[in-house]
């Protein structure tokens, strides 16, 4: 398979100051590691861009849009809640991550590729229709459904979050449109406090939410079984055109911010699950997004067994290595 691989160092631009969780070296340390992987040469790169603004509307307020820029231009420390720190740069750094998926979608949709990641900050499935959250300033997952939508006329469009933090802002951005199928695995209760089961949509969007909350303690097993009696069977009924993903990295066993125990293989397996899924109803077509992942070196292990599914390069027997770090 070809598999695109997206990032840019000016990722590193935006600023989040001292000891914050959300830092540059998430994406240094992970390059690091790719870098010295021998498949790594494999990918295809996509050049990042900058974001048309009308395409943060499609799923924005122009004052969400609007504060970000001025509390950017004018240097605050943070935009609109003290989680979400920014810096000057940290406005084009978004338009530049958000624009840089739109790159990578383009290259999927024109058949450049089969499938693509972007390692892409800051992350964004947090980010409400009008108010940053939760480190994000703009929903870049968001964004790209509406983006395969208006531009290249998708219909169905289904967007898996397997961040250990749920994906308030996606499902607030889809959840009385049943033309995007939300699904979220996520440690129930934790921030941001939404994603209990009951929440299915709303109004005409009714049973196009599906959300998956796990207990703290969690593992591979009890993922697996998600994705075998609920998501895999609501995926397939729904049949998408196209499959995203919020690929957050943060329910690994070693991250700080979460208390779910999955291991570095089991993301390689469920990146499996999910193209088989694309192979079947959307011509291949999945596009990945990093979201979240705190610790280092487990985010740099779980990025590239992401990656080497998505390229289809071999890898070690999944339930052999489970509690691989």
């Amino acid at each position: 398979m070809k598999t695109a691989f997206l990032t840019d160092p000016r990722f590193t631009e935006h600023e989040t100051g001292p000891g914050h969780p959300e830092r540059a070296a998430r994406l240094t340390h992970t390059l690091d590691h790719l870098r010295a992987q021998q498949w790594f040469s494999q990918l295809i790169p996509v050049e990042s861009q900058l974001c048309d603004e009308r395409w943060l509307r499609s799923v924005h307020d122009r004052t969400l849009i609007e504060r970000a820029r001025q509390a950017c231009s004018q240097g605050r420390a943070y935009l609109d809640s003290p989680d979400v720190a920014v810096s000057q740069a940290s406005f084009e750094i978004a338009l530049l991550a958000a624009g840089g998926v739109l790159a990578l979608t383009d290259a999927v949709i024109h058949g450049k590729v089969d499938n693509g990641f972007a390692l892409i900050r800051p992350p964004g499935h947090h980010a409400e229709r009008d108010v940053a959250l939760g480190f994000c300033l703009f929903n870049n997952i968001a964004i790209t459904a509406r983006y395969l939508q208006q531009e290249y006329g998708l219909e169905k469009i289904v967007i898996l979050d397997w961040d250990v933090h749920h994906g308030n802002g996606t499902q607030h951005s889809f959840e009385s449109d049943p033309s995007i199928f939300y699904i979220s695995l996520h440690q129930y209760p934790h921030y941001p406090g939404t994603g209990a089961y009951s929440e299915i949509g709303i109004g005409d969007g009714a049973g196009t939410t599906l959300n998956c909350p796990m207990p703290a303690g969690s593992d591979d097993s009890h993922y697996e079984q998600a994705f075998r009696e609920k998501i895999l069977p609501a995926v397939n009924d729904y049949g998408p055109d196209a499959i995203l993903i919020s690929a957050g990295f943060d329910a690994h066993q070693a991250d700080p911010l979460g208390s779910i125990n999955l291991s570095t293989a089991f993301y390689g397996w469920m990146t499996e699950r999910m193209l088989e899924t694309a192979d079947q109803h959307a011509n291949g077509r999945l596009i990945s997004v990093l979201e979240g992942g705190y610790a280092l070196d487990a985010l740099a292990a779980s990025v590239s067994s992401h990656l080497q599914s998505l390229a289809g390069i071999s890898l070690p027997d999944k339930r052999s290595s489970r509690n691989a770090q």
